[in-house]
């Protein structure tokens, strides 16, 4: 039954507005740091961090200082940090055997950070585009994505990340089936204990640009992702979507980029009550730190905002770039 509001001046909205303390006693929504993943770039060598332009604050980071970055993530109280690598066009092939051997740039990272900081959840991201030379998620034959093919490659990869310790697989590619060859997979090799976030929709958006820098596959992309990734025009699609992907045996769901996207997060939420995050990706980040830098925004209160916005669309998480500069205001 809808609630009736008593007319004017008998209700007066503003009384629970009063005060800071009214205002936090009656707050629908709150943030803290378990609802972060925070997203980090790999990097070949030693004690060494790049920064990447697009993204400001953002950095590559050698194995020995993402294991410095999931300890500090630990001490902020960020419960994961998701594995992206950064490859050279050198070490790219069409074969992109890179992505499931068992000592890539992840799978050593995965290694060393189980070593030093056990409690923190890692999170892996399972596409070929990395280690494709044509910069696509899968496979390229006469300029065509191959699915099926590309599907068990990605089976290769899920499996070689959960042996190597990840908690968390992200299947981010958009190939049709591969939750479900995924879970078999794990499933008939002992990994019954490995979750599945996947990025169910996930749309062929332009804000992925400064990602695209971060791990090297710019100047690599021949074309466009139109054929695999969602059109950004549709909605109804990614409920479709999502049903299947749980149908198939993913853990959790993500919509991918997040604030353009905040009404497919509510529709999701609404109706599967299922565990539902948002990726805020580079292009979002990178408009705020842009405006930020130019004395346009206040830094911190809008990327607060922001993160907000994805709990009140019905987000029970988000991968974020500020996760640790957000972490460390929420802890005061």
């Amino acid at each position: 039954m809808k609630p009736t509001v008593a007319p004017y001046p008998t209700t007066r909205f503003r009384r629970l507005r009063k005060s800071a303390a009214l205002r936090a006693m009656v707050r629908e929504h709150t943030l803290t740091p378990d609802d972060f993943i925070w997203p980090v770039f790999l990097m070949e060598g030693t004690n060494e961090e790049n920064a990447i332009a697009s993204m400001p604050g953002v950095t590559r980071k050698t194995v020995d200082r993402v294991v410095l970055a999931a300890k500090e993530a630990y001490d902020l109280g960020i419960p994961a940090i998701c594995l992206f690598p950064y490859t050279a066009m050198a070490d790219r092939t069409e074969d992109c055997a890179m992505a499931w051997s068992p000592d890539n740039l992840t799978n050593r990272a995965i290694r060393a950070i189980k070593d030093a900081v056990p409690e923190i959840a890692i999170m892996t991201d399972i596409a070929l585009d990395p280690y494709n030379i044509n910069g696509h998620d899968g496979y390229v034959v006469d300029g065509e994505i191959l699915n099926d093919e590309t599907v068990e490659a990605l089976v290769n990869m899920a499996l070689a990340q959960a042996e190597a310790g990840a908690d968390i697989l992200g299947p981010s590619d958009m190939m049709d089936g591969r939750i479900g060859a995924i879970r078999a997979a794990l499933e008939s090799e002992g990994h019954t204990n490995v979750s599945i976030l996947s990025y169910t929709a996930k749309y062929a958006s332009a804000f992925y640009g400064p990602f695209r820098d971060a791990v090297g596959a710019s100047g690599a992309l021949k074309g466009d992702k139109k054929t695999y990734q969602m059109d950004p025009g549709n909605s109804d699609e990614a409920l479709r979507l999502v049903e299947r992907d749980l149908m198939e045996g993913a853990d959790m769901v993500m919509i991918k980029p997040g604030m353009p996207y905040l009404d497919i997060c509510r529709r999701v939420k609404d109706s599967f009550g299922v565990p539902t995050f948002a990726y805020q990706v580079s292009g979002e980040y990178a408009m705020l730190k842009a405006a930020a830098s130019n004395g346009w925004l206040d830094e911190n209160k809008v990327m607060l905002e922001s993160l907000l916005s994805f709990k009140r669309a019905g987000c029970d998480g988000i991968l974020t770039y500020f996760a640790p500069q957000a972490a460390r205001i929420l802890n005061g």
